[in-house]
């Protein structure tokens, strides 16, 4: 299974936020170079975040981004869930259907691989994510100018 880069956009911002000091003011556009994304992406993904009660965004002066206690808690499979598009791992019924979809046995094979695959991120934290090496790493970035692509 694959992951969007939308996912992978918004749990790499989530990882960068949760080893950032309380003193650290960290924007959109700062997150954004530091995790290697445009602006524009991780404009979105804060924004969906900010929706499932994960990130805290505060306008203005003293404003920036916070995880949220629920965001340090969130395991990675609750995060996967709802950031990733609910549907099937295979477009069964895209145009054109697949003309199998009827009596296919794979389709219900897949969905039961996709809710296992989940599972097992449900076994792992957000804070488990960033305990070392991966925190230190985190907190090296720096901002430099995102991609355009």
């Amino acid at each position: 299974m694959r992951l969007t880069a939308f996912t992978d956009v918004a749990l790499r911002i989530v990882m960068r936020l949760a080893v950032a000091r309380p003193d650290e003011p960290l924007t959109t556009r700062t997150v954004a170079e530091m995790v290697g994304v445009p602006y524009t992406h991780a404009a979105k993904a804060v924004a969906r975040l900010s929706e499932l009660g994960l990130v805290e965004a505060r306008r203005g002066r003293g404003g920036g981004l916070q995880l949220s206690e629920a965001g340090r808690r969130a395991s990675v499979g609750r995060l996967v869930r709802g950031l990733e598009a609910p549907g099937d791992v295979v477009g069964c019924a895209d145009d054109p259907p697949c003309p199998l979809a009827a009596a296919c046995r794979l389709r219900s094979a897949l969905r039961r691989a996709q809710e296992a695959f989940y599972a097992s991120l449900d076994e792992v934290t957000v804070a488990s994510l960033v305990e070392a090496p991966t925190g230190p790493a985190l907190l090296s970035l720096t901002p430099r100018p995102a991609s355009e692509g």
